[in-house]
């Protein structure tokens, strides 16, 4: 996959700002605050349909403008073959998207054309975050890798919600007895899905790592569903917890709860892992997933975005990172104050540079 093009206009400090990415490594560098991230922000929107940095409509919008409005266009198959474009406009409560000149109707629509792995300041939850973060980062992969993922998340997705809300207006056994029978044959396929995922996965991981983060040991991916599977079927377990449920108004057990958790050799226990490790390793669990991506899309890795590079991993796991992604031959975007001397020289030699300032880009 290779980013040409990029559009942003009035997206926090950008009026209006268009780049043309090279292939391998780009370089956004610039003081701060002179929107190399809001770049990065503008690509993970159009691609994931939300900012790393918080919600649209705080502050994303540039002042005083009714809204913002990203476009992208890009290559993709073995030899480039297939250019696509996408765009979207939203103000924080709206949004109008197209995609190879036809409305969409669903930002997922978006979503699943645009592949981009982001790596930022916020990354570090994946690891040390909530289990939403990292059940968002499993259905994300199954998402762009297994084209009928998304119709089973959907209906477990429904039968999760008209659960609930049975639960909360105080439904009679009859209706509940149905949705549970619904809810669990619809979490089947789906808990065996993300555990065959994250299997699939410790297969990159261990050879990110062995390169990323060495020092951490060998990394193990663990799989939790959302309820105690080796005792009991999910519709036991609803049914276990139904008047539970219906005293807290939600469903408390199914994949929905599900999580999962990355430990070391050199650190077994995930809680005790630094910041600065826990950063490697979420890293890590990042690299083996757009690696996957590109072994199930015939080698086409995702655009890789990584915001502040230098303030996120030390000299050393920087030099890995760019040797990694080099080797890999993926289209890399980072932002930076300045070009690091100690930066490998093969990822530099072809390199584009961009310098930003003021919310203004210019190609070096």
């Amino acid at each position: 996959m290779q980013l040409n093009r990029l559009d942003i206009r009035d997206l926090r400090n950008l009026a209006d700002v268009r780049l043309s990415p090279g292939p391998g490594l780009n370089l956004l560098l610039g003081d701060n605050g002179a929107g190399k991230s809001s770049v990065l922000e503008g690509l993970h929107l159009l691609a994931y349909g939300r900012s790393f940095r918080g919600r649209v409509r705080d502050g994303l919008v540039r002042s005083g403008r009714p809204a913002l409005e990203v476009y992208a266009e890009w290559t993709e198959g073995a030899d480039a073959e297939r250019t696509r474009r996408a765009g979207l406009r939203h103000s924080g409560q709206d949004w109008d998207g197209r995609l190879d000149g036809v409305d969409v109707q669903q930002l997922g629509v978006l979503c699943a054309a645009l592949m981009v792995v982001t790596f930022e300041p916020g990354s570090h939850a994946l690891v040390s975050g909530s289990s939403e973060v990292r059940r968002r980062f499993l259905d994300w992969g199954l998402f762009h890798v297994e084209q009928d993922f998304l119709p089973q998340w959907r209906r477990y997705a429904r039968a999760l919600r008209q659960r609930n809300a049975l639960l909360k207006a105080g439904a009679g056994t009859r209706q509940l007895d149905a949705w549970d029978l619904e809810l669990a044959d619809a979490a089947g396929p789906l808990d065996r899905r993300r555990e065959a995922y994250l299997a699939r996965l410790q297969i990159a991981v261990h050879a990110v790592a062995a390169v990323v983060a060495p020092s951490l040991g060998r990394p193990e991916l663990v799989f939790q569903p959302g309820w105690r599977r080796a005792d009991l079927s999910l519709a036991d377990a609803l049914l276990v917890a139904r008047e539970r449920d219906r005293s807290a108004g939600h469903t408390s057990v199914g994949p929905h709860r599900a999580d999962w958790r990355i430990r070391f050799d050199a650190r077994p226990e995930q809680a005790l892992l630094s910041r600065g490790q826990a950063k490697q390793a979420a890293l890590c669990c990042l690299l083996a997933q757009a690696h996957d991506c590109a072994d199930r899309r015939g080698g086409q890795w995702p655009v890789m975005a990584l915001d502040d590079l230098a303030s996120e991993l030390d000299r050393h796991h920087q030099a890995q990172l760019l040797e990694f992604l080099h080797a890999a031959g993926a289209q890399v975007l980072i932002t930076g104050t300045e070009r690091p001397p100690h930066w490998p020289d093969a990822p530099l030699a072809n390199a584009t540079m961009f310098h930003v300032e003021h919310g203004q880009f210019h190609r070096l």
